[in-house]
């Protein structure tokens, strides 16, 4: 049995209570990325079916909930339904999804009333409930109705747990509630890097420090090495006096670079080489230089070949890595070798690696190699707090349920 220390040891999960013949809510996380009508990537959604399949083993009825990006119009609505979703669904489990484009109503409430064992309902997107910001602000009425639809809620959306949102929280204030196969899984493979096996290594990588302060300081004594990428790496750089032309800096965090630099010289690594250009874009040239030589003008949108080199070998003998954020504009072509050559080392030397955040995951979804990675979290910001040891609202309410 896991422990979940930071929250308690009564945590309920799906296998602790009877869900036989019940009617269940289950709060999955479908925010996936949608171009063109076309769903991108659809890890999130696969991740959702150990725990979809383990409801529908014990007959029970079944009444589906997720997010899918920001709505804050109406024309926002237009292309965030969950419509293609249940599409996907459906092939993914070979059985029919009754969608119901709405939100709260009579459709929806009928719906859930004549639902039969077996049977799934897809509920549209809970953020159109943030037109009138019901949803987001955990509004009581909200939460109260969607748990009349079910007898029981399984929170299995790991990516939303640290959000204090009327679909998770405030369906769990109102019934028995629980936390789904996925999201157990999350916190156990999480929970490893409280005392993981060393070398310990993290890459951070991604746009801005300040998002990764917290889990900077909560792991950086754990960690023999963190490895900078991305965006952020030319904050570090910027604050060790170094030009990085029009390169991204978050200057709100140049003092915490420069301090931690200071305190931890020989733990932070930072890019030697860049591969920079002069446009956003992956139309324009681009040229591999050392960090001494970037231009005013220079744009480096990833680092370069040297700097992998070097990363690799600190990577060689490692026992645990967590990763977090790629590190570069992986997509674009031109930008994307760096992070496709580390993820390819990693599984190559069978590298126990924890991904954490939805680009990240992205990126190795596309290298294909996510299936041979030690753990895929479906979590960005959920991991991050949830390292940092921050308490997390979607956990407490139920870890709370006595």
């Amino acid at each position: 049995m896991v422990k979940y220390k930071y929250i308690g040891d009564n945590m309920k999960k799906i296998t602790d209570i009877n869900i036989k013949n019940r009617k269940v809510i289950i709060r999955c996380d479908f925010n996936v990325p949608i171009v063109n009508g076309r769903i991108k990537d659809d890890t999130r959604i696969k991740k959702s079916i150990p725990t979809i399949n383990y409801c529908l083993k014990n007959n029970c009825s079944i009444i589906l909930l997720s997010h899918l990006g920001r709505v804050k119009t109406q024309k926002d609505k237009e292309d965030k339904s969950l419509k293609v979703v249940a599409k996907r669904l459906e092939k993914l489990l070979n059985r029919k999804i009754i969608f119901i484009n709405e939100t709260r109503g009579e459709k929806l409430t009928s719906a859930a009333e004549k639902l039969m064992p077996g049977e799934i309902i897809l509920v549209e997107n809970t953020r159109f409930e943030d037109i009138d910001n019901k949803e987001s602000s955990n509004d009581k009425d909200l939460g109260k109705y969607w748990a009349s639809l079910g007898d029981v809620f399984v929170n299995d959306a790991f990516g939303t747990i640290h959000r204090k949102h009327a679909s998770n929280v405030g369906i769990a204030s109102n019934i028995e509630s629980c936390i789904g196969l996925l999201v157990e899984k999350e916190l156990e493979s999480l929970n490893e890097l409280k005392n993981p096996k060393k070398p310990f290594v993290i890459i951070l990588g991604g746009a801005k420090v300040k998002d990764k302060i917290g889990v900077i300081k909560k792991l950086l004594k754990k960690a023999d090495y963190i490895l900078i990428g991305g965006g952020m790496a030319f904050t570090f750089l910027s604050s060790e006096g170094f030009n990085v032309g029009n390169s991204l800096i978050d200057y709100d965090s140049i003092d915490f670079c420069r301090e931690i630099l200071e305190k931890y010289p020989n733990k932070i690594l930072l890019p030697i080489d860049v591969n920079t250009t002069y446009e956003f874009n992956n139309e324009a040239d681009n040229i591999i230089k050392d960090i001494i030589d970037i231009e005013d003008d220079d744009i480096a949108l990833d680092i370069g070949p040297k700097t992998v080199k070097l990363y690799k070998k600190y990577l060689k003998n490692t026992k645990t890595v967590l990763w977090n954020g790629p590190l570069g504009v992986y997509e674009f072509s031109k930008y994307k070798k760096s992070t496709n050559s580390i993820l390819k080392y990693l599984v190559k030397e069978n590298i126990k690696t924890i991904l954490g955040g939805g680009d990240i995951v992205a990126a190795a979804t596309a290298c294909g190699v996510s299936e041979k990675i030690y753990h895929v979290s479906t979590g960005g910001g959920a991991t991050l707090e949830y390292l940092e040891g921050k308490k997390l609202p979607g956990l407490k309410v139920i870890e709370n349920q006595k």
